[in-house]
């Protein structure tokens, strides 16, 4: 049976997961689009529910390779155009949505180089940030005051980042107690340039509000603080591409000693 209204209890809960409210009660998020879905599925995450876009010119995607026979026939949901586009939080929606478990990650020490980003507040950013540190190895990432990285924004600004990283969230001071004595490396305007700075073994790189910074909390804490040289009349970049400059040097230059 294909769903048609968007009124329909289905319809309502699925869409209710563009919120981050609906997100906390029902402890899941959406995934969107095929490429994304086959990537959540390959990495192993909890999928829940598998709402397919059915219409006279497009048949539901259920037969696909990647599909049939993955999933039980409950788990399939089929919709109309107007209940699918109100579930999806794209403006072009690629004909399958998924209801995915949200991980469930304890604060914990981490086991190598990690993030810390305190108080990134849009989630474009905290979703490109994701990408990045999945890329080059920060496999741990920790959040506090920070835009959801369950929200449709994130989730596709990271690019099944979501899907291989451990995303720890609490308060900051919840945050610095299990970080305890791993090296904090603050990246601060007014910091040594990055580019020949040696870091330890082991470390967390923090990373703060796109307009304030990081907080007196951090600051305080960390270790040392680096910057990106930048010539001419720019004062700064933006947080999620500073984090990936940063990321990728300081680990070029932990490997190799320079």
């Amino acid at each position: 049976m294909v769903i048609v209204s968007k009124q329909n209890p289905v319809v309502k809960e699925l869409a209710s997961l563009k919120e981050k409210k609906g997100r906390r009660e029902r402890g899941t998020f959406l995934v969107e689009g095929e490429k994304m879905f086959r990537e959540c599925m390959e990495s192993g995450m909890e999928i829940v529910r598998i709402a397919l876009l059915a219409t006279k010119d497009r048949p539901p995607l259920t037969e696909t390779s990647f599909i049939e026979g993955r999933f039980a026939p409950e788990s399939l949901v089929l919709l109309g155009e107007d209940a699918f586009r109100a579930v999806c939080d794209e403006k072009t929606p690629q004909g399958v949505v998924a209801e995915v478990k949200i991980p469930q990650h304890d604060l914990r020490p981490p086991e190598g180089c990690c993030l810390f980003l305190d108080g990134l507040a849009d989630p474009a950013n905290v979703g490109a940030v994701v990408r990045t540190a999945a890329a080059a190895g920060y496999r741990e990432i920790y959040l506090a005051d920070c835009a959801d990285p369950y929200a449709p924004k994130s989730v596709r600004a990271s690019m099944s980042g979501v899907f291989h990283t451990k995303l720890m969230r609490g308060s900051r001071e919840e945050i610095l107690r299990v970080l305890g004595d791993v090296p904090m490396i603050a990246a601060d305007m007014d910091g040594e340039n990055v580019f020949p700075f040696v870091p330890p073994e082991r470390f967390c790189l923090c990373i703060g509000n796109e307009g304030n910074g990081l907080s007196e909390a951090v600051r305080a804490r960390a270790d040392h603080t680096v910057a990106i040289p930048m010539e001419g009349s720019v004062e700064s970049l933006n947080a999620s591409v500073s984090a990936g400059i940063l990321m990728y040097f300081l680990k070029k230059n932990k490997e190799n000693g320079i």
